[in-house]
Parts: structure tokens; C-alpha cells; sequence
């Protein structure tokens, strides 16, 4: 079954939030940020998070650095902003409120919509 546009950008969102989330813990490399995704069974390739990191970078919610590399080319390592954390709050705060709407209705008994 083809993915639906709807379903899309509802990962991209989570997306968003769980690399926001990561990199308000350490820095990290697109290779890194990918590994720890995949562990946790969000499956993710170089493709989309590319174009993703730039655009948190260009909103101001992430900065990078690049660091020499004992293994080849120096690597870009993501950090996140001032900014990205209180995105990020903000962020949380939203996906915990949906989370907790959904659940609730999901849950819900069947009930007559009509009184």
C-alpha cells in the first residue's frame, strides 16, 4: 500500500520532534541521528533527514560545527539552538496533549452521538 501525503507529513512531524529531542541530549552526525532512530524503530533515510536538518538549521532551531575525523573528511555535527529547545517545549507540550486527546477518544466506549 503507497503511503498517503496525510500520513507523510504526520512522520515528518514526529520526525521533527524525535530529532529535535535527540540533539537536545549531545550533538550528533546524520549517521548517528539515523542509528538512533532506526533502534528505536523509526526508520528513516539519509534522503529525508538531509533536506529535514536544513530546514530546522535554516528556521534557527539547530547550528552545526564541523569536526576533523580520524576516518576520513571532517563530519557536520548538529547541535541544537536556544531557539530549537523552546521549539522543542513546544513541540512536547503539543504531541503530549494529542497523544492524550487521541488516546482518550480512541478509548472511548461506543456512544450515541445524538443524545
Amino acid at each position: 500500500m503507497k503511503e498517503d501525503k496525510n500520513i507523510r507529513q504526520f512522520r515528518k512531524g514526529v520526525l521533527e520532534l524525535c530529532i529535535l529531542s535527540v540533539l537536545s541530549k549531545q550533538d550528533a552526525y546524520v549517521s548517528d541521528l539515523i542509528e538512533v532512530l532506526k533502534e528505536s524503530k523509526l526508520i528513516v533515510v539519509e534522503g529525508t533527514m538531509y533536506p529535514l536538518l536544513m530546514r530546522l538549521k535554516n528556521d534557527g532551531y539547530l547550528t552545526y560545527q564541523w569536526v576533523e575525523s580520524k576516518l576520513g573528511p571532517p563530519r557536520k555535527y548538529y547541535r541544537i539552538s536556544k531557539l530549537g529547545t523552546e521549539y522543542l517545549v513546544q513541540l512536547e507540550n503539543s504531541w503530549d496533549n494529542m497523544s492524550k486527546i487521541v488516546t482518550e477518544i480512541r478509548n472511548k466506549e461506543n456512544q450515541s452521538i445524538i443524545s
